[in-house]
């Protein structure tokens, strides 16, 4: 019986394998629900610096903002209530992670390590320098200094 099992599993798991290669998913975006796209659209472009694009004809309550490689985020305006983790957040990079946190404290955006220490960063066992922040409704975001 346990060979069986054990069988089964290995299978599935060449199954899932030959899945993912043959379908080569790619991000695409991030949908996000705010509770004033303005305000939220505002800290996207002005503070992380992310172009606006056209949303597709859905609606000044759906705004869409570019970053690289062809991934976006899309910004909802909801009343909707989310809850926000820091474990749930999602990851940009840059190469100047210095200079972005000197722009962040000029512009009076609070930013942490992981632990929770204000205005420093935290460098992960990989050796990547990291730091959160929140966007106006809350979301975590991480930016760190990796560069693939």
């Amino acid at each position: 019986m346990r060979f069986l099992f054990l069988s089964i599993i290995t299978i599935l798991m060449t199954n899932l394998s030959n899945a993912q290669n043959k379908f080569d998913l790619r991000k695409d975006h991030d949908a996000i629900l705010v509770q004033d796209v303005d305000r939220s659209a505002k800290f996207y472009e002005e503070i992380l610096g992310l172009k606006e694009i056209p949303n597709g004809g859905l609606g000044d309550h759906i705004r869409w903002f570019a970053l690289g490689d062809n991934v976006q985020i899309h910004l909802i305006e909801s009343t909707d209530e989310t809850e926000k983790h820091k474990g749930v957040h999602f990851a940009l990079n840059t190469a100047d992670l210095k200079g972005l946190m000197e722009f962040l404290n000029s512009a009076n955006i609070a930013f942490e390590n992981w632990p929770g220490e204000k205005g420093v960063t935290n460098t992960r066992p990989d050796g990547i320098k990291q730091i959160y922040l929140q966007d106006p409704d809350g979301y975590w975001i991480e930016i760190n200094d990796s560069r693939f």
